[in-house]
């Protein structure tokens, strides 16, 4: 039965990516489809349409394997690597600056987020503890 659970959540990520790429279709932006998949998930999740913790372990594996998806996207690089010959230092450092970039934000943001989820449990907390005194 998990394993119907996990291929749902899959099925179902894999869906708002499509629905991404259908609103980028139809809308004929230059934004990528994935990114209009992104917008509409966050806002299903926010809006609560779909409840985080329906996704959650198909977003862990997604998470964990990405590395595998990235793969073929880097491979498919070497298809055009004409266009990046006589421009390798400005490709050196645009790799460099871009990850040393990602690597900062994404750690600030997960300490951000670490912090929010620390002050949410610690007022669930306090909340808990005083009804506990508040009843007779």
């Amino acid at each position: 039965m998990k394993i119907i659970h996990f291929f749902l959540q899959i099925a179902v990520l894999t869906a708002f990516y499509g629905a991404g790429v259908l609103v980028q279709t139809l809308s004929k932006a230059p934004i990528p489809g994935s990114i209009f998949g992104l917008v509409l998930l966050f806002l299903a999740l926010k809006l609560r349409i779909v409840p985080a913790g329906w996704l959650e372990n198909g977003a862990t594996f997604m998470q964990k394997y990405i590395p595998l998806f990235l793969v073929p996207a880097t491979v498919g690089v070497m298809d055009y690597f004409h266009v990046f010959t006589g421009g390798g230092q400005w490709l050196i450092a645009i790799v460099v600056l871009s990850t040393l970039l990602t690597m900062i934000l994404g750690g600030a943001v997960a300490q951000a987020a670490g912090k929010l989820t620390a002050k949410n449990k610690e007022a669930a907390a306090c909340v808990k503890s005083f009804s506990k005194q508040a009843l007779p």
